[in-house]
């Protein structure tokens, strides 16, 4: 068996109306990857009361919904299943873990978990409605971090399923703040108002140079601003503390870690490759245990470019959402890496 795999990310460019942006979406479901993870998204899913996701979503993001009956009609699927599926609320959803990192004008990231349940897609928006935005999708209209044509970045962070109420996945939410918040300010304000399902950590970032980070139970939502940023996955206020899991030893000794390099000065390149180096403290590869590190990405929101990794130890890709927005980047079909392979 050989020890290391392929892992590939598909980048993906969408452009129009919401429901257009939807049925493109769908037939990628269709004929993808995507669609072996349907049954484990309707395991996943058996709580989620469709008409409650559809009412949330009216009030908070009515273009998802129209997202939504796209793929929904695109796939040939009751349109209210869709909604169980897709919509992030009340989705139950194993653990993940994350290490962020703000500084000197970017914004650094490993988003570890199990490439099983991986949508491995690289997603260029260019919406009739809202913000442009490129992110990493999950459950297809998601994101588990990206950057919109303003500047603003945002990733989220696990922290605890255990405590839980009605209410949306992070997945979900970084997308409704991507789709419509041009600063930390007014994505701060928007998050305080969408109902949140879980405990999740959101690190955020915008064009200014400011940073926040966002700690949020179903009940509070605490926002910190911090430069440089720092955030793993356990909440540190007073108030939160006694919702973190059992262990969090990991993402404690993570963000250790990561305070002993603010001496060192580190440009978005130099952050790139710490972060991606496979010997690296910051860098897993228990992906049976949803804890592999599947991507490296940096965000720079003052020029709107990107280097992103796939795997371990790869050569930083650069892309650029200004070159997208002027019609003038050249992306090709794929992004690929090696992960360490558990079969």
């Amino acid at each position: 068996m050989n020890r290391y795999k392929e892992l590939f990310v598909k980048v993906v460019d969408l452009k129009g109306d919401a429901y257009s942006i939807g049925v493109k979406q769908g037939r990628e479901i269709r004929d993808s990857h995507l669609s072996n993870q349907l049954e484990q998204l309707r395991e996943m899913a058996v709580d989620v009361n469709s008409e409650t996701a559809k009412f949330s979503l009216k009030r908070f993001s009515p273009t998802l919904l129209n997202e939504l009956e796209g793929i929904a009609e695109s796939v040939e699927m009751d349109p209210d299943e869709a909604v169980r599926l897709y919509s992030g609320f009340n989705l139950a959803f194993p653990s993940m873990g994350c290490t962020a990192f703000v500084q000197n004008g970017y914004y650094v990231r490993n988003y570890d978990f199990s490439p099983e349940l991986y949508d491995a897609r690289l997603v260029f928006t260019q919406p009739q409605d809202g913000y442009s935005s490129v992110g990493f999708s999950q459950q297809v209209i998601g994101r588990l971090d990206g950057m919109n044509e303003k500047g603003l970045v945002v990733g989220l962070h696990f922290v605890n399923s255990d405590h839980r109420s009605e209410g949306f996945m992070a997945t979900t939410i970084v997308r409704m703040l991507l789709d419509n918040c041009a600063n930390v300010e007014e994505a701060t304000s928007l998050i305080k108002s969408i109902p949140h399902g879980y405990c999740y950590n959101y690190s955020m970032a915008d064009s200014s140079g400011r940073a926040v980070l966002v700690e949020a139970s179903p009940e509070q939502v605490f926002v910190k601003v911090k430069n440089p940023l720092i955030c793993t996955n356990h909440f540190g206020s007073a108030e939160l503390m006694g919702m973190n899991r059992d262990v969090i030893e990991s993402s404690k000794k993570r963000m250790l870690h990561v305070s002993s390099l603010l001496n060192k000065d580190m440009t978005a390149f130099s952050a790139y490759e710490h972060f991606n180096d496979t010997d690296s403290p910051l860098f897993y590869q228990d992906y049976k245990n949803y804890f592999g590190t599947l991507h490296t990405v940096v965000y720079s929101p003052n020029d709107l470019s990107l280097l992103i990794g796939i795997g371990g130890n790869c050569e930083p890709i650069p892309l650029s959402l200004k070159e997208y927005l002027k019609g003038e980047a050249e992306f090709p079909d794929f992004l690929s890496g090696m992960i360490l392979n558990e079969d």
